[in-house]
C-alpha cells in the first residue's frame, strides 16, 4: 500500500510540473492564478499521501495550514482583480 501512495504522490508531482510550465506561459493573470491552486491543491494531495505512507501525522498539520493560505491568496486575487477592474 505504501507504494502505491507513493505512486500517487509522483503523479500529483508531474501535474505540478505541469502546473508550474502554465503559471510561466500563462497568457492571462487569471490563468496563472488557476495554474497556482493546481499547485497548491497537488502539493496538499502530495502531504496527504506522504503523510498516509510515511506515517507521519505533523504533515497533515502542514497540509491544512497550506490549505488556508491557499484560500486566503485566492480571495486576495479576487479582490485585487475587481479593485482594477473598476479603476
Amino acid at each position: 500500500m505504501v507504494a502505491f501512495f507513493l505512486a500517487l504522490a509522483l503523479v500529483l508531482l508531474i501535474t505540478m510540473a505541469v502546473g508550474l510550465v502554465r503559471i510561466v506561459i500563462g497568457p492571462t493573470p487569471a490563468d496563472r492564478m488557476m495554474a497556482a491552486q493546481l499547485l497548491g491543491t497537488s502539493g496538499i494531495g502530495v502531504l496527504m499521501l506522504l503523510s498516509t505512507a510515511l506515517g507521519i501525522p505533523a504533515l497533515i498539520d502542514v497540509g491544512l495550514i497550506f490549505a488556508l493560505l491557499a484560500a486566503v491568496s485566492v480571495a486576495a486575487f479576487t479582490r485585487r482583480r475587481v479593485g482594477q477592474d473598476q479603476a
